[in-house]
């Protein structure tokens, strides 16, 4: 089964390198967007199992997406990334779905 994970940051360059790293284990899907609105449109759309927030994200912004998602989703785990290589992020993804 896999494991569909949202990712959220506001670089494009960084958003694009999350989709491929993300993507590159089967067990995973990624999907990584830039914008509020659409992780909010996917989520209501998709069963999402994890959220990760990337960079750019300020803190009422986070709050009010946070609140947003879990309306959605309440039993989504939402963590926060900002950055590291792909063994953090491996790292940082199997603890929070454990």
């Amino acid at each position: 089964m896999q494991t569909t994970i949202l990712y959220i940051g506001r670089d494009t360059e960084i958003t694009t390198v999350m989709n491929r790293l993300l993507n590159a284990r089967p067990e995973w899907k990624g999907i990584c967007v830039c914008s509020d609105e659409e992780a909010i449109a996917l989520c209501k759309e998709n069963e999402i199992d994890l959220v990760l927030l990337g960079n750019g994200i300020d803190q009422q912004t986070e709050v009010d997406l946070r609140a947003n998602l879990l309306a959605l989703r309440p039993n989504v785990k939402i963590i926060q990334h900002y950055g590291g290589g792909s063994g953090l992020l491996y790292g940082e993804i199997m603890t929070a779905l454990s």
